[in-house]
């Protein structure tokens, strides 16, 4: 069987956090900011670092599998 959990999570978080697309934290006029559609590199930054946080927390603290 394989473990289909990991590419799953880092998908679905990877596009749920990518910069401007759902939300941008830090905006460039205000700290959050809905569809902006634009990026810079401090939110690229804290993007990467809650996608690492999460991914962690939910593949190697939470052990979570899924099999199909």
């Amino acid at each position: 069987m394989h473990d289909w959990a990991a590419p799953i999570i880092a998908a679905a978080l990877f596009a749920f956090l990518s910069p401007g697309m759902v939300f941008q934290m830090p905006g460039k006029n205000r700290p959050f900011e809905f569809m902006s559609m634009k990026t810079n590199v401090a939110s690229i930054f804290v993007h990467t670092v809650i996608y690492g946080l999460l991914l962690i927390l939910l593949l190697v603290v939470l052990n979570i599998h899924l099999y199909v």
